[in-house]
Parts: C-alpha cells; structure tokens; sequence
C-alpha cells in the first residue's frame, strides 16, 4: 500500500459520522425513551407513525419490525397465499421475493431494464397469468421504478401494486412520493438506509382503512387492545428506542437526500468521461434519492481490489440476481431467462455514497478510478 493510500480510508457508509452529526439529538431521544421505559409500542411509536404518515400525505402508517416484514404483513393481509403468483424485479435484495416466497405464493420475476436497474415494465405482460395476484416493483438503488406504466398494467389486469421502498425513501415519480401508488408502500429502515435505525426497523404506508387496521393487527399478534386476539398474527413490532431515533432523523431527510444527489452528480460529472465506465442514468421524470451509486465496469473485480488497495471500501448490489441464487434453483431459471440482470452482475459496482461524503474524497475516489483506466 503506498502512503497516499494509507492516509485515506474511506468506507462504503460512514454511520458514526452520521451520529456525530446530530448526537445530541439522538442522545436525547435515547435518554427519553430509557427514563420512561416506553420501550415496546408506547407514546415514541405511535408519534413516529403519525410524522411519517403525514410526511408522505398518508392516511396510515403501520410500523413494524423491519422492511421484510413490512412486505410480508402487507401480502398476507391482502390475502396472498398458496397457488398465489407475485411479480417483482429479478435483481434486488432477497426480502422481497423471500416475503412472497413465505405466504406460500411463488415469486415470479422479470428482468431490469438497461439503464435505471428497476423492473422492466415492457416485460411485465408476459410473465402474468391466471394465478397472478400482485405486481411488487422495486425502486432500486434510490430510483423510482416506471409507475405509469405498472399502474396501467395493474388496472388493465385487476392486480394488486405493492411498493418496496426500501431504497426510495421520499423519492419521487412525476412529483408524487414512492409508496403512494398502490395499495401500500413498505420500507425498511435498516441502519445503512438513506432512513436508517440503529437496528432493524420498517413501515407500510397506506390510505386503505380496512387494510391499515388488519395490518396493525396481524402485526402485533393479530390484536389491537392487549389480550384481545381477533385472529393469528406475528410479533413484529418497532421498538421505541427506534422510533425515537427515526423521529429524530425525520427531520433531517430531505437535506441529506439533497446531499446524496449533489454527490451522485459530482460523482457523474467526474467520471463520465472515462472509457470503460457507465455511470448512472437518472430518469427525467423522477426524483432519484441514490441510496447507492452504481457504476458499471468491465474489469469489476480488479478494479474493486485496487480501490482497496487506495483505502477505498466498494459494494455489489448484488453479487448474483435473484432466480440465480440456490434459495430459487427450484425455478430452473438459465442466463438467457434474464440476459441483462445476468451480463450486469459481474459488472455492477457500488461506490461509496452518503450525506457526510465531502467533495474531496469524492474527487480522490474518481482519482483511483482514473488511475485505473489509465485517463
């Protein structure tokens, strides 16, 4: 390692510095929480509830354990079950298509579109048949999937649209917030989320009252008053030393989202000159949030180990696309079945991104990379 390199060390999400930035807050919060024993359920949950409902113009928000649960609470409190079909994207995090997978339906999936990541809704009409009940896209990596089209699919076809926002808090499609398009919006407010905890957390969004009530109820062991069980639910409650803590951040959001565009497109300014990399797309139409800034490469895997080699920390999301992980091998899925979410998966590249990034680092993080390509 030379010695540039051992001056810096950049990681992929910098939390403590987050935390530094606003500790007297949290330590507040934190202490409120402690001294008043509100730690399950309580008076700090439900003020969470009632600022995140209003922050999204929601009628309803049901917190819960975390973003998994959030899509699995909402599926079964739909009615999604065994013979059940559900369509969602084949490159994102396994929760979704887990979630699916765990009511007893079968996830079925469609592949990305070129430059955005998200589903590719061109490709959606075909994979829908007589057991399709739900269309789940996901606004990967802080970008809004195409919703005007999935809606007028979901219409066209009586199905039911389930939002995983859990990369997409307060992004936007043609001005209207992720989350409200459907039927309910999941998130997940896991601690490296653009929304994060200090330990697992999640929401639905919703302006459904019949759902939102069957949604807090099937969470929280299928009762609303203590000891009163109307049916069989799960425990997945937010705990108040979360809720406080996401209260807190609450009011910080849309400055730091701010922060994570200004540093995408310094980063997009930066390396789009460079042969050999593709930088992210963003959709005129949206309002992307960069929960991760993605690049693609070639030479992934040797230019990952020079940036580490530079102190630079990176990620891949994800190493291999969903209907090629061993949890789907049931499927019997080959590359062709998904040609772009396969070629990109050994190209992809996260570099790092969040609020506390400075421009510097920034500039000596496109530095390495130049030195790479030899630019």
């Amino acid at each position: 390692m030379t010695k540039k390199s051992k001056s810096k060390s950049i990681t992929f999400v910098d939390l403590k510095a987050q935390y530094l930035s606003i500790k007297n807050e949290i330590d507040a919060a934190v202490n409120d929480v402690i001294n008043e024993s509100a730690f399950i359920k309580g008076k700090y949950v439900q003020q969470f509830e009632i600022e995140y409902a209003e922050a999204h113009g929601s009628k309803h928000c049901i917190s819960c354990a975390n973003g998994t649960d959030a899509i699995y609470v909402t599926l079964k409190c739909l009615g999604i079950g065994s013979g059940d079909q559900v369509i969602t994207v084949a490159n994102t995090w396994i929760s979704t298509a887990e979630a699916i997978s765990q009511t007893g339906a079968r996830p079925v999936f469609v592949d990305i579109h070129t430059d955005y990541y998200t589903i590719d809704v061109t490709k959606i009409e075909e994979k829908i048949t007589s057991k399709t009940k739900a269309i789940i896209p996901v606004h990967l990596f802080g970008q809004p999937a195409n919703m005007d089209v999935i809606l007028d699919v979901c219409k066209q076809y009586n199905l039911l649209l389930i939002e995983d926002c859990a990369q997409a808090h307060f992004a936007e499609w043609k001005g209207k917030k992720v989350g409200k398009f459907g039927i309910a919006g999941t998130f997940s407010f896991y601690p490296g989320k653009n929304l994060g905890a200090y330990g697992d957390a999640g929401a639905i969004i919703t302006d459904d009252d019949k759902f939102a009530i069957n949604a807090r109820k099937f969470s929280n062991h299928g009762a609303i008053k203590k000891h009163h069980h109307d049916f069989e639910g799960i425990n997945s409650r937010l705990d108040g030393l979360q809720a406080a803590i996401l209260s807190v951040k609450l009011i910080h959001i849309k400055d730091w989202n701010k922060k994570r565009f200004d540093i995408a497109l310094h980063y997009n300014e930066l390396l789009d000159d460079i042969e050999g990399v593709t930088i992210p797309q963003i959709r005129h139409d949206a309002m992307h949030v960069f929960h991760l800034y993605v690049i693609r490469v070639e030479k992934r895997e040797k230019l990952r180990k020079f940036l580490i080699k530079k102190g630079i920390s990176s990620g891949i999301h994800y190493p291999n696309p969903l209907p090629y992980l061993k949890a789907y091998e049931y499927l019997n899925y080959k590359p062709a079945d998904f040609p772009i979410a396969y070629n990109y998966k050994d190209k992809i590249l996260s570099l790092p991104i969040y609020p506390e990034l400075d421009y510097q680092k920034v500039k000596y993080i496109t530095s390495a990379i130049r030195e790479f390509f030899n630019c």
